[in-house]
């Protein structure tokens, strides 16, 4: 069975300057090929910013999808992230799986964050998107759909198989609630028996709150590594499907 290879990119996001941000990803990623999969946090190209009547895109319209699929085709990987999208009059934050092709799979945040009033500006997504890439299945999520255990429940298929293998997390997720990232990522793990990836900003956004980063891998035991935190950084981790499954066969609790 295949490995999945896994670039997390904890990238100093750029406020609502999308070619400055292009630019500084083109740096980060210049000198990493050969991955699988490519992670940028959320609302990749603007930052957290609720400005969304200037900064949407649209299908016919979007530097930022038309940026994604080259470096998706470039890279020859596939990207995930989220942006700023407009959609029948509504506005999204919208998760975007690139393949390398070009191919697009969909995912619009379900929990928006009433706290920075997203929930004002942004429709909620109602589904779930689990995508099928290189023998893998993969969940997409994006910030602060982490707090909701119940939109990522992983459950036993009708073959007797779990929904999803990974679970990934896009986000701008603020210093001052580290502690909730950290530990709401392991136990998704373990609960969901699932790698899971966490990827986060660092820097200082337009509204004067500071970003740690601490982008993590944990699999499915809970066991985790870190990018540091406050650094522009990548790290490359390599899933094994063989591990995932042993551990499966081993504490058979999903079937409960």
């Amino acid at each position: 069975m295949q490995d999945l290879k896994i670039l997390l990119v904890q990238a100093d996001q750029k406020w609502e300057d999308k070619r400055a941000n292009f630019d500084n990803y083109d740096r980060l990623l210049t000198d990493h090929s050969g991955m699988d999969l490519i992670i940028l946090p959320e609302m990749f190209h603007t930052g957290f910013s609720m400005n969304a009547e200037i900064l949407a895109e649209t299908y016919e319209n979007s530097v930022g999808l038309d940026w994604l699929r080259k470096t998706a085709k470039d890279k020859n990987s596939a990207i995930y992230t989220s942006l700023i999208f407009k959609e029948t009059n509504c506005f999204y934050n919208r998760g975007v799986f690139v393949y390398p092709n070009g191919e697009l799979k969909t995912y619009d945040k379900r929990k928006c964050f009433g706290l920075a009033g997203e929930d004002r500006v942004f429709q909620s997504g109602q589904q779930k998107t689990i995508v099928e890439y290189k023998d893998w299945k993969i969940q997409l999520q994006i910030c602060y759909d982490l707090r909701f255990p119940e939109i990522s429940r992983n459950s036993i298929s009708s073959n007797l198989s779990p929904e999803y293998d990974v679970l990934l997390y896009v986000a701008n997720w603020p210093e001052k609630r580290n502690l909730h990232w950290e530990s709401l990522l392991v136990a998704r793990a373990i609960e969901n028996q699932s790698y899971v990836i966490g990827v986060n900003r660092v820097g200082e956004d337009g509204k004067k709150l500071n970003y740690s980063g601490n982008s993590m891998f944990v699999d499915a035991l809970g066991n985790k590594e870190c990018i540091k935190p406050y650094n522009e950084e990548v790290m490359k981790v390599v899933l094994s499907k063989n591990t995932l499954q042993q551990i499966r066969t081993d504490l058979p609790f999903l079937k409960d």
